[in-house]
């Protein structure tokens, strides 16, 4: 059935894609301005103009979602029938099972849920864990787990995962259920993170009688933590950590002194550790300390949350001259299986026991540490990321472009060109709906989950994508495959003739400029950041007018920043500037590219590290992916370019203080 209403849309959507439709553009258009202002009745009016254009499942979904709390039944039943097989109808079920869990209408909710085939929201998976559980299926085996782990995940107060688990909470039989410290761990994990509601949530779920006690935390922890409370019950202890933990996050050092002073003898090991961990945690993050002072009290690793444990074996990667290899290696071992197999501890725990291996003192423990290693950098060595390509070379092998799979038969092509989705969502980009446009593609592109795409389907949509040169969804559709892989897909490169010229004019390795540009904007010239940042290479307004006048650019104003030849000349200018600020270190231009030259000046105080061991600890999570990723980008972009072997290490050299024999950097560098 569902293959039946797939071709049926795919008909729809080809016959209508073929007609030449300005006037009911500008009505899509006028629709979605609509939507964004709430304003159902103008969505009303103009639904009716936008019935047989190829958009017109957009236009439909944003009448209904606009009235869908006072919508008929039927009208979404409607909707569902219409527009069976695209984004749409999924998109609206997802927001109709939401209003059907708000409403407790699990009836409804059971009948609309075996027809989710997106299934990517949370709430709805709670909602629908909870109803399993009310109709008996307190039993099944990882039910409590899941809503465990999909609560924990949630950044929010969601309602939907906290309405499941205080049920689970409730349950006073069988190992399907929640007990009193998953929740407090919830409250824990959420006050670290300073997600207030979601605290007051957790606490509302296990001891609403503690909210007042809450609220004083909130207003003040070092005066709550001063008065004369005494940790005598678990729901006190537990209060007691929540302010240290609120504490911690502005006050390091306070946190500490009041731990080990006066709470330390009323807690019990583990809660010690978990604020432990915290205070550790706080401290790596700000680069102000040695956080491992702070974690070498924790007695037992298994105690720390899994953002603790990524931040111990990062402060034991920096804490001095030689990284601290034991902690590492045992932060890893304490880690949950998922977190574990990221290739960036896949990484450093290989990198860990072959240090204790050229430490040991028997053949034994030599071959058993080495082999290890050895199988886990095997594991992950290739060159489609960071640690990927450090572990390449850390087994010996250069970093190369991959052979080619075989080249695409003009019936995959086609098959992509048919596919609804990717059609409807090229023609949403090109109308100006980036928005819709990327969800729409993603939606088909996602399919690939459900075994509806193979690899060679991937490729077929990526090329479909960059033929229109709508390069994000080349690259990420690109990215999705693991046995098919095409570089020349995954890292094009736009603008060649610009992009060499303007690099050799200015000394600046273009395989870095694409490298950058990749991750900046996936290529995308109207690119818009959410701070104001602008065009190819993400120029900020500011930062444009000023290096427009460093480099004599006459006549320039802000409105010319998306032109790509004007902004990829300011962006190369700039960066060649900081480049040239941090002595040529190309991780450290990165960094301040993306975060401004003022940060990386000061997170390269400190200890000579390793430029990854450097990356890894950068503070931003935003930046020390972007540094990552740039780095990574650059070696297969000069791969490309150059046709040989390339060496990430390189590149990346080391970083430490500033050299009194360099010169004092740029302080005006914006």
């Amino acid at each position: 059935m569902l293959f039946q209403t797939i071709l049926t849309s795919i008909a729809l959507v080809l016959s209508l894609g073929a007609q030449a439709q300005p006037r009911g553009d500008d009505v899509i258009l006028e629709m979605s301005q609509a939507f964004k202002r709430a304003d159902r009745k103008k969505l009303s009016q103009l639904l009716p103009q936008a019935r047989g254009h190829a958009l017109e499942p957009w236009a439909a979904y944003w009448e209904l979602r606009a009235r869908l709390e006072e919508a008929p039944a039927q009208d979404v039943q409607d909707f569902f029938t219409r527009y069976a097989g695209t984004y749409q109808e999924d998109r609206l079920r997802n927001d109709w099972l939401l209003l059907l869990g708000t409403r407790r209408d699990w009836s409804g909710f059971s009948a609309e849920y075996p027809k989710f085939r997106m299934n990517d929201d949370s709430q709805v998976r709670c909602y629908a864990l909870l109803i399993e559980h009310m109709n008996g299926g307190a039993s099944r085996a990882g039910l409590a787990d899941e809503v465990r782990r999909l609560w924990y995940a949630q950044h929010e107060a969601g309602e939907a995962c906290a309405l499941a688990a205080e049920r689970l909470l409730a349950e006073r039989e069988g190992t399907q259920r929640l007990s009193p410290p998953d929740i407090w761990r919830k409250a824990r994990l959420s006050m670290e993170a300073n997600r207030p509601r979601a605290v007051a949530r957790a606490v509302t779920v296990v001891a609403p009688e503690a909210l007042g006690m809450l609220a004083e935390i909130q207003a003040s922890p070092a005066r709550f933590l001063a008065g004369k409370v005494i940790a005598v019950t678990r729901q006190r202890k537990e209060i007691i950590m929540l302010g240290l933990i609120k504490l911690a996050s502005s006050d390091a050092d306070s946190a500490a002194y009041q731990l080990e002073n006066k709470w330390g003898p009323q807690l019990t090991a583990e809660e010690r550790n978990w604020v432990w961990g915290v205070i550790g945690r706080q401290v790596a993050i700000r680069l102000t300390g040695d956080a491992m002072v702070h974690f070498d009290k924790v007695t037992r690793d298994a105690d720390l949350s899994q953002d603790m444990l990524a931040w111990k074996v990062r402060a034991a990667l920096r804490a001095g001259a030689q990284p601290r290899w034991p902690a590492v290696l045992s932060a890893i071992d304490a880690m949950e299986e998922g977190p574990r197999r990221d290739s960036t501890w896949v990484y450093w725990k290989a990198r860990a026991l072959k240090a204790r291996a050229a430490a040991a003192r028997t053949d034994t423990a030599i071959g058993t540490d080495a082999a290890q290693a050895q199988a886990l950098l095997e594991s992950i060595a290739s060159p489609r990321g960071f640690y990927e390509q450090l572990a390449s070379e850390e087994l010996g092998r250069k970093i190369s472009t991959p052979p080619r799979p075989a080249p695409l038969t003009a019936e995959e092509r086609e098959a992509a060109r048919r596919n609804p989705s990717l059609v409807r969502g090229l023609q949403a980009i090109a109308l100006g709906l980036r928005s819709e446009g990327v969800r729409e593609w993603n939606y088909g592109a996602n399919l690939a989950k459900q075994g509806g795409m193979s690899e060679r389907e991937l490729l077929a949509a990526a090329q479909f994508a960059c033929d229109r040169e709508v390069w994000d969804r080349c690259i990420n559709t690109s990215e999705r495959t693991r046995t098919e892989v095409d570089f020349e897909q995954r890292f094009p490169m736009p603008f060649r003739d610009a992009v060499l010229k303007r690099t050799r004019e200015i000394a600046l390795d273009p395989a870095y400029v694409y490298g950058l540009i990749r991750q900046e904007s996936r290529f995308i010239m109207d690119a818009r950041s959410g701070v104001g940042a602008s065009g190819l290479m993400q120029v900020m307004p500011a930062t444009a007018r000023w290096t427009a006048r460093k480099i004599g650019l006459s006549g320039f104003t802000t409105d010319k920043i998306t032109d790509r030849d004007t902004n990829i000349a300011i962006g190369t200018a700039y960066l060649k500037l900081v480049l040239d600020d941090f002595a040529g270190s190309l991780p450290l231009a990165a960094a301040a590219y993306n975060a401004g030259p003022g940060r990386p000046r000061n997170w390269r105080n400190g200890p000579v590290l390793e430029a990854a061991i450097w990356a890894e600890n950068v503070p931003f999570n935003e930046t020390r992916d972007y540094v990552k990723k740039v780095l990574s980008n650059t070696t297969n972009y000069a791969a490309l370019i150059s046709g040989q072997p390339q060496s990430l290490k390189a590149r990346l050299g080391f970083v430490g203080p500033r050299d009194a024999s360099t010169p004092e950097p740029s302080r005006d560098l914006p």
